[in-house]
């Protein structure tokens, strides 16, 4: 397909355990990716790699995990954490009858491909992953969304405001929206995200990240204390069939996309011909 070419996005929507999920799609073929998203964003962080990507032949779905974007937002914290997550993506992938896909994400995103690779061996066909957040980025976590989660406690009416507000706003620019569905989303649905997240499973522990065999690209971003390149670095050594990714800047794959892209791509061609042994990256 073209580069040139203007693809739109499908979207659909199915039931997960008496919850509504809903997904995108851009392209087609038997060539897939499963896209999940970070902590309180939604799919359209994906909106301009997902065309991207299926202009060069590939079908990119991607998935408003529970609690965010335009699935059901229910208020039980106990309904968000990374099992759970992991369940949704491998609820999507036989919901559209997906033939081993690559799955991957960013930040929450990741640890959510992490989780689905350990509970459900084989059925990736590779693993995209992109800022995980693992053993030292507690601390920074903890730092940041502990104020966050405060916030969203004792200051609803004022948020319930701004999440009205902004979502009236029209979508204009890819990174004013991408910080704006912060606001976009109601508070207590956030609210129970953040509570089931931090005080559950954050993410596979090592002995179990050791066992994952499928081939996988781990993207690290520098000087980013949420997500430390170090987790991106040992997460690369812990996989056996792993190669990492120097990402320039956290906004590289946003602003300037062409080499990621590029990196991206060619490991999409390579694990849908003929999976090789991973290593580091040259680029």
């Amino acid at each position: 397909m073209s580069a040139g070419v203007r693809l739109s996005e499908r979207a659909g929507d199915f039931e997960f355990e008496g919850h509504r999920l809903a997904y995108g799609e851009w392209g087609a073929g038997e060539r897939a990716l499963v896209l999940v998203h970070g902590l309180l964003m939604n799919r359209r962080m994906y909106d301009l790699l997902a065309p991207a990507m299926a202009r060069r032949g590939f079908r990119v779905v991607t998935l408003d995990l529970l609690g965010h974007g335009q699935s059901d937002r229910p208020p039980e914290m106990h309904l968000y954490n990374m099992p759970v997550f992991a369940r949704q993506v491998a609820a999507l992938i036989d919901h559209l009858g997906l033939e081993r896909p690559v799955v991957g994400g960013t930040s929450l995103g990741a640890n959510t491909a992490l989780e689905f690779a350990v509970a459900n061996p084989g059925r990736a066909r590779a693993l995209i992953i992109e800022m995980p957040v693992l053993d030292n980025a507690l601390l920074g976590a903890s730092l940041f969304f502990t104020p966050v989660l405060v916030g969203l406690r004792f200051g609803q009416p004022v948020l319930r405001g701004l999440a009205a507000l902004t979502s009236r706003m029209p979508r204009t620019h890819f990174l004013v929206d991408l910080l704006l569905d912060w606001l976009r989303q109601e508070p207590e649905g956030s609210t129970a995200v953040l509570e089931g997240i931090l005080f559950g499973r954050v993410a596979p522990p090592r002995s179990e990240r050791r066992r994952i065999a499928e081939p996988t690209l781990v993207i690290g971003h520098p000087g980013e204390p949420l997500h430390p390149f170090s987790d991106a670095g040992n997460l690369a050594e812990e996989i056996p069939n792993a190669r990492l990714v120097n990402a320039r800047s956290i906004v590289e794959w946003r602003i300037w996309p062409a080499r990621l892209n590029g990196i991206l791509e060619r490991f999409l061609d390579e694990v849908y011909a003929e999976p090789r042994a991973g290593g580091r990256d040259p680029a």
